[in-house]
């Protein structure tokens, strides 16, 4: 059962320009994880935005906000397909048990320009 859905698009020119502004820009939002997945690519600030869109759908999903919730409570992660999938911890994955939310699943897609991802929270009933 759908519980949910969020979409979120990204410039990705902004998100290069948060990695070269600020030096704990990537630490704040993005777990060990998934930094090390997008500083292995060419381009890694497509990947980077890719994910920050796709945590920004998975929230819009889950109806809640980020009230008490960390960017990090949220990782993106890949399948060995390459399938991205979604890993919740901590309040984010309080915040889906208290709804109902047993998966949210991801697709992920990217231009130069911009990066875009769409979330479908699911439950049980």
């Amino acid at each position: 059962m759908i519980k949910g859905i969020g979409v979120d698009i990204v410039e990705i020119s902004r998100i290069e320009q948060a990695i070269n502004r600020r030096s704990k820009f990537t630490q704040r939002l993005f777990t060990d994880l998934e930094r090390d997945y997008c500083l292995s690519k060419q381009k890694p600030h497509l990947h980077f935005a890719a994910r920050f869109a796709a945590k920004e759908a998975a929230v819009k999903a889950l109806g809640t906000g980020m009230r008490g919730m960390k960017w990090t409570d949220f990782e993106v992660r890949r399948d060995k397909w390459g399938r991205p999938y979604l890993r919740l911890s901590g309040n984010a994955a309080n915040a889906a048990q208290e709804r109902g939310v047993c998966d949210i699943f991801l697709s992920l897609s990217f231009s130069r320009e911009a990066a875009i991802a769409s979330a479908i929270a699911v439950g049980m009933e």
